[in-house]
């Protein structure tokens, strides 16, 4: 085993069993079999999903970690970022968010912008220019929230790293930059989802090589390019490629992970990496157990490659 996976451990998230933002028929699923299940499929941490789902009384959730010996990581926060009107909800948001993560031991909080019915129409093929983005003064404004939410997470001893998401007003390469751009004087790092970046209209080695010193947190997802290219040829919306499973069991896709470990590994990146599927509940055809399974089988697979390769090379040398 390499140095390298050594230093990698991975973990799951109930957004696999098809778990929304907003409570629906997915809620219905209890929460203690759902990590079950992340358990069975050979996970040892779990994000927390959105606030509310999991149960927020902190001895409860700790009771039903420690019995599966699970580690909880983090939580996947998104906010309406673009609108100043709703600054003080959101900062209220993620101290009640904040307060559960640190008292279950968790270190990081993943904020991310949220969805909007105009950039959900235009997932995966944003116009480039500014007329489908922001402004450079609303930039600025998503600066100095994202300033105020960084010092309310360092309340709870949480350290804040940023989502690029598809349907929000940071996906594409160029609105990361300008995102970026707008932190300088902050210390938000990086959370790159590999799926969401090839969506976006992104390479996920080319994003890990840019924000090298700014890279502390990842989302494994895969891509299927036929449904890609489908949804943006039909102009389908963010649910409906979803629905269509524009996500794919790891391993399955277009994302070349072996090149990307590989650059993970020469930037001495370690520590969790989220294995994430986004579905619609009722419209998965494998089991979310099932897939997620076979994901990490896949990753691990990789992983042990990616060792013998660096270990035959060191021998040569």
């Amino acid at each position: 085993m390499s140095k390298f996976s050594e230093g990698i451990h991975f973990a799951s998230a109930p957004v696999s069993w098809g778990i929304q933002d907003d409570p629906g028929p997915a809620w219905e699923q209890p929460y203690e079999r759902i990590l079950d299940e992340i358990l069975s499929a050979g996970y040892t941490g779990t994000e927390l999903g959105p606030y509310g789902y999991f149960a927020t009384d902190p001895k409860i959730l700790a009771q039903s970690l420690k019995r599966r010996g699970m580690s909880l990581l983090s939580s996947f926060v998104p906010v309406p970022l673009a609108d100043p009107s709703k600054k003080e909800v959101v900062i209220e948001h993620i101290r009640k968010v904040g307060a559960l993560l640190s008292a279950l031991g968790a270190k990081v909080l993943v904020l991310s912008d949220a969805q909007t019915p105009k950039r959900q129409q235009l997932a995966g093929r944003v116009p480039t220019g500014p007329r489908e983005s922001l402004t450079s003064e609303q930039w600025k404004q998503v600066g100095r929230i994202i300033g105020e939410i960084e010092r309310a997470a360092a309340e709870f001893g949480l350290s804040l790293v940023f989502h690029p998401h598809v349907a929000t007003y940071v996906e594409t390469p160029s609105e990361v930059e300008h995102l970026f751009d707008s932190l300088t004087s902050t210390k938000v790092g990086l959370c790159l989802d590999t799926g969401h970046c090839v969506y976006g209209g992104g390479d996920p080695s080319d994003e890990a090589k840019k924000y090298r010193s700014l890279l502390r947190y990842l989302h494994i997802k895969d891509i299927n390019a036929g449904i890609l290219g489908e949804a943006r040829s039909k102009n389908l919306n963010f649910e409906q490629a979803v629905g269509a499973g524009i996500f794919s069991p790891i391993g399955e896709g277009c994302i070349d992970f072996t090149g990307f470990f590989r650059l993970l590994a020469e930037n001495q990146y370690s520590g969790w990496m989220i294995v994430e599927q986004d579905v619609i509940y009722g419209k998965t055809v494998v089991p979310p157990v099932e897939s997620m399974r076979t994901s990490l089988s896949y990753l691990r697979t990789v992983l042990s490659n990616l060792g013998s390769t660096n270990q035959l090379a060191a021998k040569r040398a």
